[in-house]
């Protein structure tokens, strides 16, 4: 009677949570389900908005993903069911056309720098499937050899050249350059600066859900937004960016940047910053400092992994009027229903008229058939340059972009041209910019040659480590995708492992 009394006039324990997005919001709705009797939570988020690495946004009367795009396999996964349960998979959501609304394009037009078509069935197919074999393989834990994942491509690109009678050096060259596209894509995929530091034997760990890769019709906000409406008003607080962990003693104390609230007391704190953030922490562009500093198992792993930059350009386009091939008299006529190609591009050319960093896509493709809104994805050095561009430089050098791989009228290998193709003006761009966000510093995390799945692990181990020292466990815990071992980049893996650390908190008091 009294052990029960005594439970029932016990003060809650304070859960601080840092960080509102897909694992803090995840964390919290546990907590505040299973544990509302036992927990008083507080989720403290640093921007103006929740979300985190989610952010839909609209441009050019498209409802667009300006972060997290896809769900990687419906079947099981729990970021497909928040969607459902929020309404935003009912066609009824989708008020304004959104990316991949009619799922992937049937078919491409691959390109080689100039405007000579590639023909698909004797060379862009074999060597698209040439590169997904290999990944299948890769993910499979099949591929044979170790290093990065680059060379394991371009080792299979060779063997399979050298298995190939009678392949010119003007075929090869193309060949090369498509291996690159891929290699582009893949880049992206993952967020690899580059693909030689992407751990090839750890591609054979990474899973995504069975089932088909979709994208949300009324926008992947909608998911935070069902995630907020679960908790109890006043939960989350927005413009609190941490200063400080002081996690020493048994209360632990966040310390802010803003003046009205200096610091906070909780007994746990779960946090959910980004790999990118965790990584300036512990050198030298300090955003926050902890104290007693990480230990070094965790500093190390933060160290090893890999975390990169992915961002999206979207490009309003219009078709514009071209001459009439013969010019007799210099009249003006516009292709009739003109509409933007799924474009894929092999990079052969001189880099002086196209900029270095506009090479490293793969492609510009509309987000939707017969759309007039593009999008090219762009990774690593090359998305950070994207963000320190003026707006007019970026739109210049799509303009010779397409000029180069759309001419009018265009060219095949080995036949005669098939008529006037509008040429394409760029209206207008948006872009992303996760790399210049202090709130983020890059995109997504992956595992970088020299670490491997156990330091996902390290990751999610939570401060102090056990009873060590006789200290208080499940002081500080982790959540976050990069501390996922199999679905790590993910907005399921952020999910999952926002719902496992409140898990263990719940274990803890149970």
């Amino acid at each position: 009677m009294r052990a029960r009394l005594a439970r029932m006039i016990e003060k809650k324990r304070r859960i601080a949570i840092v960080g509102a997005g897909i694992a803090g919001l995840s964390a919290a709705q546990q907590l505040c389900g299973a544990g509302r009797d036992k927990f008083e939570v507080v989720v403290v988020e640093a921007g103006c908005r929740t979300g985190g690495r989610v952010f839909t946004s609209e441009f050019a009367g498209h409802r667009l993903e300006m972060g997290a795009t896809w769900v990687q396999g419906i079947v099981g996964s729990p970021v497909y069911a928040l969607a459902r349960e929020a309404g935003a998979l009912r066609q009824e959501a989708a008020d304004l056309p959104y990316e991949r609304m009619d799922g992937f394009p049937d078919s491409v037009l691959t390109v080689a720098e100039g405007g000579d078509l590639v023909d698909a069935d004797t060379v862009a197919k074999p060597i698209e499937e040439l590169y997904r074999g290999m990944m299948e393989a890769a993910r499979a834990g099949e591929a044979v050899g170790g290093g990065g994942v680059e060379e394991y491509l371009r080792r299979g690109l060779r063997a399979y050249q050298a298995a190939r009678p009678g392949g010119s050096k003007e075929q090869e060259e193309i060949e090369e350059a498509l291996i690159g596209m891929h290699i582009n894509r893949e880049r992206t995929d993952t967020s690899a600066n580059d693909l030689g530091d992407l751990d090839l034997v750890a591609e054979g760990e990474y899973s995504d859900f069975p089932g088909d890769h979709v994208t949300i019709p009324g926008g992947y906000t909608r998911v935070v937004e069902h995630l907020v409406a679960a908790l109890p008003p006043g939960t989350v607080r927005l413009g609190l960016r941490l200063r400080r962990l002081d996690w020493g003693e048994t209360a632990v104390r966040l310390h802010f940047a803003d003046e009205a609230t200096t610091t906070l007391t909780a007994d746990h704190v779960i946090l959910t910053v980004s790999l990118g953030v965790l990584k300036a922490s512990i050198g030298k562009d300090v955003s926050a400092t902890a104290d007693p500093p990480l230990p070094q198992f965790k500093r190390d792993a933060v160290a090893r992994l890999g975390f990169g930059i992915v961002d999206k350009l979207f490009i309003d386009l219009e078709a514009v009027e071209t001459p009439e091939p013969d010019g007799g008299d210099e009249q003006l006529a516009r292709a009739a229903s003109p509409a933007f190609p799924f474009l894929h591009m092999a990079f052969v050319g001189d880099v002086a008229k196209i900029p270095w960093w506009m090479r490293g896509t793969e492609s510009v493709c509309p987000v939707h058939a017969a759309s007039t809104v593009a999008l090219a994805w762009f990774a690593g050095r090359e998305a950070a340059h994207l963000e320190s561009l003026p707006d007019d430089e970026v739109i210049r050098a799509v303009h010779s972009t397409l000029e180069s791989f759309l001419p009018a009228p265009p060219r095949r290998c080995g036949g005669a041209g098939a008529g006037p193709t509008p040429r394409w003006r760029v209206k207008r761009i948006k872009r992303s910019g996760w790399a210049t966000d202090p709130l983020f510093l890059g995109s997504y995390s992956y595992v970088a040659v020299g670490s491997s799945g156990e330091d996902l692990d390290w990751m999610a181990e939570p401060l102090p480590r056990g009873q060590e020292a006789g200290r208080t466990p499940l002081r500080v815990l982790f959540a976050g995708e990069a501390t996922h071992r199999t679905h790590y980049s993910t907005t399921h893996a952020a999910y999952l492992s926002g719902v496992r650390e409140a898990d263990q908190l719940l274990q803890h008091y149970r």
